[in-house]
């Protein structure tokens, strides 16, 4: 890697003032939100992949090349319901997630044209509002594949895929968001910590590669009322697992509703040196596989989080729409970001299951 560090982007320092000045907002839910269109097989398909050999309807980031109608669509409507940033539509976009399709060969395609989507969408928002920013941050998943734990209860040892694939996979899909045009990562719904290593790894390569860092924004996610990732991490070890990565912001997103987050994302931000951030479901399932909080219910659970300062930047995850991003952008429009800590924290920090920390 280089001995010298990479130059700040100008999207750096854009979202840095953006963050010290109010709290940001991020958009709502992609995957929900593709599901009320009623896509069927033809529309996954186009005219491009008519004779693929493998279904393909549930590959939603593929719409990228054959829907970007709908993918565009998408993000207007969040950044006009008030989103300072859209995600991407890649949370499946490596390698490694579209085996499942046999479509290895056109992640960079899809990465590429993913951002050029979501681009559109954000110079269509600020040509509406003049001086207006509008950001693109480009949404990295966890993988159907996990470095941590067997597939098979059997074999402990055995692992579906190795380090070296994960970095790979990660890398290539890193290089062309970046090459694309994104504002910022986003390495997100954390539940393998391992998994999320590799993708860091692979974020500094590509920074080295091209000699400019872009704003790394990580979010965890808390799979149930023991506050651990499936992985087995508490939000303290994760946070020390990471930190090396000095990011821009540490946050907590997906499978918790936000009621259920309070602690967690209190305890993040008591301990985090970067910015905070809070995108939870519209509340827990239910038995339909739908969500139930109103978009009033989660603005007003966001603004506790904000009245308390606990957050710089808030949106939604499954089951969120714009209509939720609306309200929750106008419950924290008035009410200040958390304020970061004045000095660094210099004790050592040790993680496994939990963290150990050494005054």
């Amino acid at each position: 890697m280089s001995s010298t560090s990479p130059r700040l982007s100008s999207s750096y320092l854009a979202l840095r003032e953006l963050f010290a000045s109010r709290i940001a907002v991020l958009d709502g839910a992609m995957g929900s939100m593709i599901q009320t269109y009623k896509l069927e097989e033809p529309d996954f398909r186009g005219d491009r992949f008519r004779d693929h050999l493998h279904d393909l309807k549930g590959d939603n980031d593929l719409l990228c090349l054959t829907r970007p109608d709908v993918i565009g669509q998408i993000h207007r409507n969040y950044f006009e319901a008030g989103a300072d940033i859209v995600e991407t539509n890649t949370f499946n976009s490596t390698t490694i997630s579209q085996a499942d399709y046999h479509l290895e060969a056109v992640v960079p395609e899809v990465n590429r044209a993913a951002v050029r989507i979501a681009r559109e969408a954000a110079r269509a928002a600020e040509a509406a509002t003049p001086g207006r920013r509008c950001f693109v941050a480009g949404a990295i998943g966890p993988l159907n594949r996990t470095l941590s734990m067997s597939p098979d209860v059997n074999r402990p040892e055995f692992r579906a895929v190795t380090w070296a694939q994960v970095v790979q996979a990660y890398t290539e899909q890193i290089r062309a968001l970046v090459e694309a045009g994104a504002d910022a990562l986003l390495v997100e719904t954390i539940f393998d910590t391992l998994n999320a290593k590799a993708a860091l790894f692979a974020v500094e390569q590509v920074f080295d590669e091209r000699g400019e860092r872009l704003p790394v924004m990580i979010s965890v996610t808390i799979t149930d009322a023991s506050g651990r990732t499936l992985s087995g991490q508490t939000v303290g070890a994760f946070y020390a697992s990471i930190r090396h990565a000095t990011p821009f912001s540490v946050g907590i997103n997906c499978a918790l509703g936000g009621r259920q987050m309070r602690p967690y994302i209190e305890e993040l931000a008591r301990i985090a040196e970067c910015q905070v951030t809070c995108y939870p479901n519209a509340g827990l399932p239910n038995a339909f596989g739908g969500y139930d909080e109103t978009p009033a219910d989660m603005a007003a659970v966001l603004a506790d989080f904000a009245d308390a300062g606990f957050v710089n930047l808030v949106g939604g995850c499954c089951g969120s729409t714009p209509e939720h991003i609306r309200a929750i952008a106008a419950a924290v429009r008035s009410r200040p970001p958390r304020r970061l800590p004045d000095q660094p924290v210099h004790d050592l920090r040790l993680s496994g299951l939990e963290v150990l920390q050494v005054s």
